[in-house]
């Protein structure tokens, strides 16, 4: 069971960043926008049973759960650190969540790869090794992250997780921050939040 190592602020204020002893998975990233999303997971069905909360992301040793702005925060922490607590740890669930799709935020369909140009799978190599080295980093630290959904007609569609999901500053500021960085690679880029 993960005991709660410290609970961060995030840029988001609807938002908080749980910090873990120990992992609750190993490199698996679970998402969810919803209760439906959540059926099929324990800790998340959890947490959406509590009133307020609209956004449950984890991964290894960290947690963000984001509410719905109607909350006191220090009544909301005490309620989540319950199912937070009595979560399996990693070691506990890996085998179950390892055997899923491990990459893709649960809710999300991803896209066929295949179908792109060998350009444009050059192109998308690129950008998904620039949002690893200087973008993922970043928002992860915030307690969010984000998915790449497509990349057709030089538009690259990304998902923002966690606390990123509904931060003011992702659709605006953090938005044109990436669009900025992609633009390195091929000036005609749009980045768009889906």
């Amino acid at each position: 069971m993960p005991r709660i190592a410290e609970i961060e602020f995030t840029p988001n204020p609807n938002a908080r960043k749980f910090i873990l002893r120990e992992p609750l998975t190993y490199g698996v990233t679970r998402s969810y926008e919803n209760a439906e999303q959540a059926a099929g997971d324990a800790l998340a069905k959890a947490l959406f049973a509590i009133a307020h909360v609209t956004n449950v992301f984890y991964v290894d040793h960290w947690i963000t759960v984001t509410q719905d702005g109607k909350a006191h925060w220090p009544e909301l922490l005490r309620e989540l650190a319950v199912p937070i607590r009595d979560a399996p740890s990693a070691q506990q669930q890996s085998a179950e969540l390892i055997g899923g799709n491990s990459d893709e935020p649960d809710g999300v369909a991803a896209f066929d790869e295949s179908k792109l140009s060998p350009a444009d799978r050059e192109k998308l190599e690129a950008i998904q090794q620039l949002l690893d080295e200087r973008v993922r980093p970043y928002l992860q630290g915030d307690g969010g992250d984000l998915y790449v959904l497509g990349f057709e007609d030089n538009v690259l569609k990304v998902h923002y997780q966690g606390a990123c999901g509904s931060c003011p500053s992702s659709i605006s500021g953090t938005l044109a921050g990436i669009e900025g960085l992609v633009q390195e690679i091929d000036p005609q880029i749009e980045v768009i939040a889906v």
